[in-house]
């Protein structure tokens, strides 16, 4: 009998084969922690591949957050899930020339960790950017780890930072507040240790994973950079469009408005690009949400049909009997045609704010069947959401 769940991330579709490698840079917690993709020279073999789930720490705390608690519940799950691979070379070598790649840096969302939308970041990076995802050390990840500064140089000993729960008489706004300014933070904490290395400056990955970050001196673009991000990352999104003018625009997968003060909205004046699915918006994040680019900015909004919240993550390609209970609400769209809708939509914004040196496959060009999923404008408002 074949495993009960079966997560099967589809190679991209790009022009150029994908390499992944992770970057931990600061051993306390107070560092920056991502997973960055790039344009490689090689496709990957099956023995290069990364896997989804980077240490068993990983499974245990998302399983925690369904209810599978216990070492024989994750146990379980672990044998049922197993740890599927992400086609991509792992520490591959840059795709070598002079040029210099279009950023995009990557926020998860609340639960999640850093290889969750490798789908969508590989396609990315099949395109020509580079692509920096994001594991936030806020406690909104479902489990996330950092190093003591002796341990640093010695045992390399990890501490794990639990998610963060809501506790009884807690306003969670006060959290969740404070948590998007935190990951905000972190986006900029990133796009900062890419300047460094773009410049030639030394930087110091903890976990020295092979791959040589020199590799990015003069290959970064800095004229074209854009934030992307699902949920709770659409709001750190959103939020580091303020907090830094690095940011030329953003894309945004069903943005969880409620961590946002209202004083930020007026303050919002850049491009921006939201993907929404079509039950996960309210009525009051809606209204939140036309605050934003009062001065003429372009503001686009479009909604995909038969997909949900989750449709925009890895977990639209979880198959298999127990694929509901893990991963929630199903979309009934092709998650592999609904993969390929935000790539097109988010290329097409990116290629007309950032003003992009590469081919890019532009929305009208996609078919009228494909394109009669979408909805330019917001979906049914649904009053029972935050």
């Amino acid at each position: 009998m074949g495993s009960a769940v079966s997560l099967r991330i589809p190679p991209a579709a790009g022009p150029y084969p994908v390499g992944c490698t992770d970057v931990l840079v600061g051993a306390g917690k107070e560092g920056c922690f991502f997973r960055l993709y790039y344009p490689c020279s090689r496709s990957p073999d099956e023995a290069s591949r990364p896997l989804w789930f980077p240490r068993p720490e990983y499974l245990s705390g998302l399983m925690a957050m369904y209810g599978w608690e216990g070492s024989a519940a994750q146990s379980g799950a672990a044998f049922i899930i197993g740890n599927p691979q992400i086609p991509v070379a792992w520490h591959g070598s840059f795709l070598p020339g002079t040029d210099r790649k279009p950023l995009i840096i990557f926020s998860h969302g609340l639960g999640a960790f850093r290889t969750v939308y490798s789908s969508l970041c590989i396609e990315l990076a099949s395109i020509g950017f580079l692509v920096a995802a994001l594991e936030h050390r806020d406690g909104s990840a479902c489990a996330t780890y950092h190093f003591s500064e002796a341990d640093a140089t010695t045992s390399m000993q990890a501490i794990w930072v639990p998610f963060k729960t809501v506790l009884p008489g807690m306003q969670e706004f006060y959290l969740r507040n404070y948590q998007v300014h935190q990951r905000a933070s972190e986006c900029i904490r990133a796009v900062r240790i890419l300047e460094d290395l773009d410049k030639g400056r030394q930087v110091s990955n903890i976990l020295d994973s092979g791959f040589s970050l020199d590799v990015l001196k003069d290959r970064i673009d800095f004229n074209r950079v854009a934030v992307m991000g699902h949920s709770f990352g659409g709001a750190t999104a959103l939020l580091s469009l303020i907090k830094d003018n690095i940011f030329r625009c953003a894309v945004v997968l069903d943005a969880w408005m409620f961590p946002l003060e209202d004083t930020c909205y007026p303050n919002i004046q850049k491009p921006i690009l939201l993907i929404n699915t079509e039950s996960f918006q309210t009525r009051k994040s809606i209204q939140k949400i036309k605050r934003m680019n009062s001065q003429g900015a372009d503001l686009k909004y479009m909604t995909v049909k038969g997909c949900v919240h989750l449709s925009q993550s890895d977990f639209a390609f979880m198959t298999g009997y127990l694929a509901n209970r893990i991963a929630g609400q199903r979309g009934t769209m092709d998650p592999h045609l609904c993969l390929m809708i935000h790539v097109t939509s988010s290329l097409d914004f990116l290629n007309k704010h950032l003003d992009l040196a590469i081919s890019v496959p532009k929305f009208e060009d996609m078919e009228e069947t494909i394109q009669a999923q979408v909805i330019c404008g917001f979906p049914l408002i649904n009053d029972s959401k935050l």
